[in-house]
């Protein structure tokens, strides 16, 4: 499985924007996926899993109440819907995928697709 993030850009304290990754590979629907991010100077922070079938959704402390995972297996296609986003927010969103994820390690996850840049303006 390749991972391909876009949906990034500039928004200003309180908008959204909607994270999108696209997968390559017949097999993306046995996979779990999640969302990364990495601020500068700091490490890799966990933001959100889903399971392989979209039934169970987890979100870091962070994330939880404005940001919503989904995906659509028949689209090879998993999202990151990010509401009154906050210049904390700032980092670049990675995607993730794994069929057994360790999901908040960055190093339990053997999927990565490159980054997209989120920055948010006070």
């Amino acid at each position: 499985v390749q991972l391909q993030a876009s949906g990034g850009g500039l928004v200003q304290a309180g908008g959204s924007l909607r994270l999108s990754c696209a997968a390559a590979g017949p097999t993306f629907s046995e996979y779990a996926a999640g969302w990364f991010r990495q601020a500068p100077g700091k490490e890799r922070e966990y933001v959100a899993y889903i399971s392989w079938d979209g039934g169970s959704t987890y979100y870091s402390d962070s994330a939880k109440g404005r940001f919503t995972i989904g995906r659509d297996n028949a689209k090879n296609t998993v999202w990151l819907q990010m509401n009154n986003l906050q210049p904390e927010d700032t980092a670049v969103y990675y995607c993730v995928a794994d069929k057994t994820p360790a999901p908040t390690k960055p190093a339990g996850w053997r999927v990565w697709g490159r980054g997209t840049q989120v920055t948010v303006s006070s």
